[in-house]
């Protein structure tokens, strides 16, 4: 009988309750994916297809639904053709995320270091394309520059961006506090509707945040802005205290390090 009532709380109470935690939880994960990859387009588009069909069924509209029925192979090819950088940012989400991790350890990326430079050179008018690697591998991207493998610091990253150097053209690959890589070659964006005043490190800094995690940080060479790019979407013209704000909550910033940034700002 024990078993009898177990039984019946989980399929009638428990059962039902996970159910929706389940669905909840994989409707918001969804969500976020399209928002992260700009899929709102696809989305609309699945969606007016979806309301046409079903009106065409319920009034009996044999005609649209003998077109739309014969047409259904080759709207899935136009949504696949059309949309196909959305869709291929969709998988690259699905393929890094991490869907059951609520937290992790962060590596040390030395912003303290970082926004010295960074400031440094806006205030130069001197042009810097930083990328700050995640979960996502770039192996492909830190093979178009120069392996550095040296330790992070100001000065070096002034000597890179502060002087007409070969790598003063190409992005610094950041990764565990250390610069793997120079000089490296970015893809440029595929989006039609960014402005046209941006430039190539403005379009290459969107293009690597479209495709994969990182965040890259862009040093306008014109203006001296300092802007950000991640979750393909640019944000332009911060504050360097926005971009660290920003900087430590992408990268999972360390309380520990943070003190010790603080520390240095202040000395």
């Amino acid at each position: 009988m024990d078993w009898l009532e177990q039984f019946w709380v989980f399929d009638r109470i428990i059962g039902p309750v996970l159910d929706v935690l389940i669905i909840s939880f994989i409707l918001y994960q969804v969500y976020k994916l399209f928002i992260q990859t700009r899929a709102v387009q696809l989305l609309k588009g699945a969606l007016f297809i979806g309301v046409l069909y079903a009106i065409a069924f319920f009034l009996r509209l044999e005609t649209l639904q003998w077109i739309m029925n014969g047409l259904a192979t080759i709207f899935i090819i136009i949504i696949a053709v059309v949309f196909q950088p959305e869709l291929r940012n969709i998988f690259t989400r699905i393929g890094q995320r991490n869907w059951f991790s609520f937290s992790a350890g962060a590596p040390s990326y030395k912003l303290d270091a970082v926004m010295n430079a960074a400031e440094l050179l806006s205030g130069r008018r001197r042009g810097a394309l930083i990328v700050f690697a995640r979960k996502v591998g770039i192996k492909a991207v830190i093979e178009t520059g120069t392996r550095l493998n040296a330790d992070l610091s100001s000065g070096l990253l002034l000597t890179i961006f502060g002087h007409d150097t070969v790598l003063h053209d190409g992005a610094v690959i950041i990764h565990e506090g250390k610069i793997t890589a120079a000089g490296c070659v970015l893809p440029l964006t595929d989006q039609i509707d960014i402005k046209r005043s941006f430039g190539t490190r403005h379009r290459a800094a969107l293009g690597l945040a479209e495709e994969t995690d990182a965040v890259v940080l862009v040093v306008s060479e014109e203006t001296g802005a300092i802007s950000l790019a991640y979750d393909a979407d640019l944000h332009y013209d911060l504050s360097a205290d926005a971009v660290l704000i920003t900087l430590r909550k992408l990268l999972n910033f360390r309380e520990e390090e943070k003190v010790e940034e603080e520390m240095s700002f202040e000395d």
